[in-house]
Parts: C-alpha cells; structure tokens; sequence
C-alpha cells in the first residue's frame, strides 16, 4: 500500500486537522492489505504519523493469518505493513476502560466483541477516532469517536 507524505497530501488539499488522530480498525487494514481502492484512497488522506494501531487488532490480523494455506506469506505482509504505524500496547487504565465498557454493554444486552470493545477502550483513553467500517459495533461505545467513509 503506498503512503503518500503529509506534503503530497497538502498539495493535493486532502490533508486532515493535525490534531486529529486515528486507530485502525481490523476491517480497514484487511482491505487496505486487499487493496480495495475505496480503502485505500481513504487511508491516503491521513497522515500516517496520525495513525495508530492497537495490538489487540496486530493480534486479531495475525489470527486471520494463521487460517490460510500460507500464514506466513500473509504475517510477512503484514508485518511490512505495520512498519508505516505506531503500535499501542494495552496499559491498566485502557484495561479498566474496556471492564466499564463490557459491563455497560452487558446491563444493556448489547455485547460486542471483546476485540472490538478493547480498541475503543484504547480509542477513549488516548482520545483517537475510531476508522472503521463497522460503525454499528463502535457507536454501542458511550463517548466514543468514529470516522466511517
């Protein structure tokens, strides 16, 4: 997936706030790594200095890895993908966050998954919108940011 600069960006007036920032969610880098264009026309108007990933969702994509005939092949890929992004490990207070979130969602009959509920709890604690194709998921989560194309 080729990564355009903040400056290709500014000169073709596709550049986002530099305030803002961004975690991805597993269904946008599964089709960025497809090669969807609408996914990666999207992803081309950030900066990826802006981008962040979780290793929640690292592990998520590594899961689906390991389901085809060559796993390998597909952890290569996504390993030099991951090269362009700076990871997010789990910290205590992002674990208590995804706790209140599953408790809420729980009281309300409206679990989702625990991939899901542990990356808006990492989305909530570093104040990061959520990009996501699955925004039915996500808006379950109080207080939570999504950017959907």
């Amino acid at each position: 997936m080729p990564i355009s600069t903040a400056g290709e960006r500014k000169a073709h007036g596709q550049q986002h706030d530099r305030n803002m920032r961004y975690i991805l969610d597993t269904d946008w880098i599964i089709n960025l790594l497809a090669g969807r264009k609408d996914a990666t026309d999207y992803i081309e108007r950030f900066d990826p200095e802006d981008i962040r990933i979780s290793l929640v969702t690292v592990a998520e994509i590594y899961e689906s890895a390991y389901t085809y005939a060559n796993p390998q092949e597909h952890v290569n890929r996504f390993r030099a993908f991951l090269d362009h992004f700076q990871l997010l490990s789990l910290n205590l207070p992002i674990v208590e966050k995804f706790a209140e979130v599953r408790a809420h969602l729980r009281r309300r009959g409206q679990l989702i998954s625990d991939f899901d509920m542990l990356l808006g709890a990492t989305a909530l604690h570093y104040d990061l919108i959520v990009l996501t194709y699955n925004k039915k998921h996500f808006t379950r989560i109080p207080d939570i940011k999504i950017y959907q194309p």
